[in-house]
């Protein structure tokens, strides 16, 4: 057996998404628009602080939980009326019992939110957490889960009884993707086998410089080891919900299907059998992979063993047709799922690029960086005046909670199915509303030049200079930093020269290294299909419209960055931090 052969691991399992609804009028921040004369962009403006806009922002959630209350407190007959004509959402939630891995992971903790804001009488959610005991599991749930911002609303709910209503709903489970069994207590994983209604594995190692023995450990031998344990006990299982990412497809260029792996399957084999003649191709074999991983361990053991199995993992993945080990490792956790499911209902979630809420509960939720969020940071901060990538490129961003709607309402619907066999589900928004990444950046300056970062690395905000090819950048950021260096070098002793020479060296390092991680997005050319999510949507009712939106074509992305998502980052993720006081 070779899934169990790598060591208990350290990762952090991570997670991403919730969603609901609230009138664009009434979100937090509140802003006015005109054109600049000097550059035509349309610009933002705060017009209340921000203790008015909490104020404001309160008592809009006092009016929605009475309306909420009162809706969650109707009679499921008289609820089911309403949306009768639909997938049965609330009626499938209602009573159901849930196994969710990574729930303290950005993701997963929307989707718990969204479930018992919704359906609050749900029965038990087990939520598989990595702890050395029962008590660290408990006390890492109440801060991380319980203790949310995001759960403001059930806070407001319940008022006093809220912890209580948490703790009666979420049971934490000690365990990691990475043990056998999933590290769980026989007798805990018996009463899951036996109750659960609906897995829903939302654990990854996100990060695209994983050694390669890590994040096969987790993404893909960490889905097998969770659809063994779903195939082998959960006889009452109604569906197992897989999450990945939209960038499982690798390489592969224009309109992408929403079409699943099947094991062996690699990019690098499908674009050679295109080619006439056929050209040859690498053939991918699991367990070859995990043997190359296992013995390369072993054989790179010492000082640079992380480097190297880093490299491995690029090495690899490039070799089959992926940009990186991520998209590797869970392209195959994919494969395995799907060879292993048997009779299960699995439905498989791709989103793209998960980024803070739209509206639910509130705008402008994030938690951690995501992937974009580095870079729009580093550019408000003054540390990234420059990038490499395609101007005409799209950047695929999708809200998480319209990812958590998506997620729930394909448990649902195909909860009440209940029909052996899989399907894939593209969420993602770059087919039907597309998001130009040098509209990104303009939308990024535009809110900075208004709302800047306090102690920023420079004076003022610039507009973001653009580079298609790695030459022309590298040249421009030699020349800017050796510029910066004479400027600041000339009235300046030896110690404060060194420092600033140092610096220098640090923001060229980090400026190639962003252009080297990411040039495989920013100069991305291809469309997510989203078919199958579109159609999904198509079978909602009109109330299930409303509770789980899914019309990613009415964001409109300069007021989403601009107003929500980096409003948000400075809130939810610098924490306030070089803000007005």
């Amino acid at each position: 057996m070779m899934s169990c052969f790598f060591r208990t691991s350290g990762i952090e399992l991570k997670v991403v998404e919730k969603f609901s609804h609230v009138h664009r009028n009434k979100h937090v921040y509140d802003t006015k628009l005109w054109k600049s004369k000097n550059t035509g962009f349309v610009r933002c403006q705060s017009r209340e602080s921000d203790r008015a806009l909490m104020q404001k922002w309160k008592k809009t959630q006092e009016v929605r939980a009475l309306n909420e209350m009162a809706v969650s407190t109707t009679p499921t007959t008289i609820a089911n009326t309403s949306i009768s004509n639909g997938i049965g959402i609330l009626e499938f939630l209602s009573g159901k019992t849930y196994f969710i891995t990574g729930a303290t992971g950005f993701l997963a903790k929307a989707v718990v939110e969204k479930i018992l804001r919704t359906a609050p009488d749900v029965g038990k959610i087990f939520v598989l957490i990595k702890a050395k005991s029962q008590e660290a599991a408990v006390d890492r749930m109440k801060t991380e889960i319980i203790d949310s911002e995001l759960f403001e609303w059930l806070k407001q709910r319940h008022g006093k009884h809220y912890q209580d209503f948490m703790l009666r709903k979420l049971v934490p489970v000690v365990g990691s993707m990475c043990e056998s069994n999933l590290g769980m207590d026989a007798y805990l994983m018996s009463e899951i086998a036996e109750e659960v209604d609906v897995i829903i594995n939302s654990a990854a190692n996100t990060n695209f410089k994983e050694r390669f023995d890590v994040s096969l450990n987790t993404n893909t031998l960490g889905a097998r080891r969770l659809m063994d344990f779903a195939n082998n006990y959960c006889k009452n299982l109604r569906v197992f919900i897989h999450i990945s990412t939209a960038y499982v497809n690798g390489e592969r260029e224009g309109m992408i299907m929403e079409k699943p792996f099947h094991m062996g399957e690699s990019i690098t084999k499908q674009k050679a059998i295109s080619e006439f003649p056929p050209l040859s191709y690498p053939v991918l074999n699991l367990d070859s992979e995990l043997e190359i991983a296992l013995y390369s361990k072993v054989a790179f053991e010492g000082n640079l063993e992380d480097q190297k199995m880093r490299e491995l993992g690029f090495e690899r993945a490039r070799t089959h047709g992926w940009h990186n080990t991520y998209e590797f490792s869970k392209a195959m956790g994919e494969m395995v799922i799907n060879s292993m499911r048997g009779d299960i209902p699995l439905v498989i979630i791709r989103p793209s690029i998960i980024e803070s809420t739209f509206e639910d509960p509130f705008p402008g939720w994030i938690q951690g960086n995501r992937m974009l969020d580095t870079m729009i940071l580093s550019y408000g901060k003054g540390n990234l005046p420059s990038l490499l990538l395609n101007p005409e490129a799209v950047v695929d961003v999708i809200p998480i909670d319209m990812v958590v709607n998506a997620i729930i309402a394909a448990m649902a619907k195909h909860g009440i199915a209940g029909k052996p066999g899989i399907k894939v589900y593209h969420v993602a928004s770059a087919a039907v509303n597309p998001l130009l990444l040098s509209d990104l950046f303009k939308y990024s300056y535009e809110h900075y030049f208004h709302s800047p970062i306090i102690n920023m690395e420079t004076e003022s905000i610039k507009e973001m200079k653009l580079f298609s090819s790695m030459d022309d950048f590298f040249s421009h950021i030699q020349k800017e930093i050796a510029q910066q260096r004479r400027f600041t070098i000339s009235g300046s002793n030896s110690n404060a020269s060194q420092r600033i020479q140092k610096k220098c060296k640090a923001i060229l390092e980090h400026a190639m290294d962003f252009a080297r991680s990411y040039q495989p997005y920013t100069f991305f050319r291809a469309r997510f299909d989203n078919s199958n999510t579109h159609n999904l949507m198509e079978s909602m009712s009109e109330e299930e419209m409303k509770r789980f939106r899914l019309d990613v074509e009415s964001v409109d992305w300069e007021d989403y960055i601009t107003n929500i998502h980096i409003p948000g980052l400075k809130k939810h993720v610098m924490k306030g931090r070089g803000m007005p006081k």
